[in-house]
């Protein structure tokens, strides 16, 4: 898998013993503000419905799942993945792979309208984007997104707060939960990008992404990137940290790692070529950093991708 999708940890299975139904067994931690789920499944099952009275973020911890939403051929649902499911929508999951040896495990996160509501306008208007029409908010047509690793360790810290003992617990979970948010609100727009769907995302940020995409092959300097679209260094960074939770620099590597998985589509280009093409000076820098964002050389990439 990808390191840039990244699995939250999975809290211990039931005891067997404990089991009330092999078939999404259900972990039920109430706050005040948010109600977490735990579900194992046990054994293969189809079209298991599912719904809630709020929104809900679910996560893949383990296993596999083919779910169906809005009437859409089913699809994949795999560790490292969230669907976000508005409130009172039905899920239907189908569980093929589920065994006492292999169980899958999820968890529902349902939120309390008021308390979304309430980070929204908390962001609009502590944390305002630039553009008289940009506004924070969670997109439910963008449903399904990867985890990064900001998204993984907040899901990580909501499942430790909801399963601990502290007094404090309800107040630390309503801190995670805005937390989440942004992440989710983070995760869309870099999925936007990512389609190509810069209208969706704030029209700054869009102009200097089309700027980036333009010249990937070539030096950027952040300077005159920023200067082009008449802001500060600073501002720039500012504005890739809030709008997709990573900075200018590590955008422009994954936008030079999507190329360079571009170029290595052909078997017969050689991989020093396609680190220049893709905008890296040194061809060892370009291996290891595709390593640390793929999980394999380039090499290994253009074997597997030319047996598919």
């Amino acid at each position: 898998m990808p390191k840039n999708k990244v699995v939250p940890a999975s809290p211990g299975l039931t005891e067997h013993y404990s089991l009330k139904t092999l078939v999404e067994n259900r972990t039920i931690y109430n706050l005040d503000h948010c109600e977490l789920n735990l579900f194992e499944t046990y054994q293969q099952s189809e079209r298991v419905a599912l719904k809630f009275n709020d929104l809900v973020v679910t996560s893949m911890l383990r296993g596999k799942k083919v779910m169906h939403l809005f009437d859409e051929p089913g699809f994949d649902y795999l560790p490292g993945a969230s669907v976000l499911v508005p409130a009172h929508v039905e899920m239907k999951i189908d569980f093929p792979e589920a065994s006492m040896d292999k169980p899958t495990q999820c968890l529902a996160l349902a939120i309390d309208n008021k308390k979304i509501e309430d980070t929204i306008t908390l962001l609009n208007e502590k944390y305002p984007r630039e553009g008289r029409d940009d506004f924070w908010q969670l997109d439910e047509r963008n449903f399904f997104f990867y985890n990064n690793a900001e998204m993984a360790l907040t899901i990580n810290k909501m499942i430790g707060i909801c399963q601990s003992t502290s007094v404090a617990k309800d107040v630390l979970a309503d801190l995670a939960l805005q937390e989440l948010l942004i992440c989710i609100t983070q995760n869309q727009s870099m999925k936007a990008i990512d389609q190509g769907e810069l209208k969706e995302v704030n029209s700054f940020l869009a102009q200097v992404i089309g700027m980036i995409r333009q010249n990937l092959s070539d030096k950027i300097n952040l300077k005159k990137l920023a200067g082009a679209a008449c802001l500060s260094t600073a501002s720039l960074y500012r504005l890739f940290k809030r709008e997709l939770g990573i900075s200018p620099i590590e955008f422009i590597i994954l936008e030079r790692i999507k190329l360079a998985k571009r170029l290595l589509q052909n078997q017969d280009v050689y991989i020093k070529n396609v680190s220049y093409e893709a905008g890296f000076d040194d061809c060892n820098y370009f291996i290891r950093t595709f390593k640390h964002y793929e999980g394999i050389t380039p090499k290994q990439y253009q074997q597997l991708s030319n047996k598919i």
